[in-house]
């Protein structure tokens, strides 16, 4: 790894050095992360992925994440608040997913929970980004990255979750999701993306 935790790509493009190989890393890190969302189904399949994740890799997810999908029925969650325990038994048997009893049951439980956070709050991302940090100035180093996994807003919203009954939804998944949704600009300085989500959320129109 450089010493600024960037990789020049072979297209020429400085990216995160993480963000740079392999391919599905590099769509993921130029296309999707850090750009700002408010689609209620995509922040509840974040959600859900950073709890599999827990304990595992993030790219053992994401090559799995299109399996996820058609098991959790695209994560739309007034579905998969209806699961029950013949679907659970049926998730257990999948091959193509983590099968964790715990995180599986999670996922149907944080549905029920975004139903009644959608009745009270009007949208899960209205309640989301109400947490949205203020941005610094300066975009971060590697050095203020390795330091941070998690910040005083993603311990808010972690333990709001919690207290409306979400599961695996801790401090540190929470600020995972807020980097990937957009809530923050983690690309690194000199990262070509970094610019592009700036302008991104400088466009974003808060959801309220």
């Amino acid at each position: 790894m450089s010493e600024d935790g960037l990789a020049l790509g072979e297209d020429g493009v400085r990216r995160c050095v993480w963000g740079d190989a392999p391919p599905i890393y590099r769509a993921y890190h130029d296309t999707e992360w850090g750009l700002p969302v408010e689609d209620d189904v995509r922040l509840f399949e974040k959600l859900s992925l950073e709890g599999f994740q827990a304990g595992l890799s993030w790219l053992t997810i994401l090559r799995k994440r299109e399996d996820f999908r058609r098991v959790f029925a695209g994560f739309a969650f007034e579905r998969v608040a209806r699961f029950g325990e013949r679907d659970v038994a049926r998730l257990l048997g999948d091959a193509s997913i983590v099968r964790h009893r715990g995180k599986i049951e999670a996922v149907i439980n944080n549905a029920r929970c975004a139903l009644a956070l959608r009745e009270e709050e009007g949208s899960l991302a209205a309640f989301v980004w109400r947490f949205e940090p203020a941005q610094d100035a300066a975009p971060a180093d590697l050095a203020a990255l390795r330091a941070r996994s998690q910040s005083h807003e993603s311990i808010a919203l972690a333990r709001e979750l919690r207290r409306r009954g979400w599961r695996f939804v801790g401090p540190t998944t929470v600020y995972a999701f807020m980097q990937a949704m957009g809530l923050v600009n983690d690309h690194l300085a000199g990262c070509a993306a970094h610019a592009t989500v700036e302008r991104a959320r400088a466009r974003f129109a808060r959801p309220a």
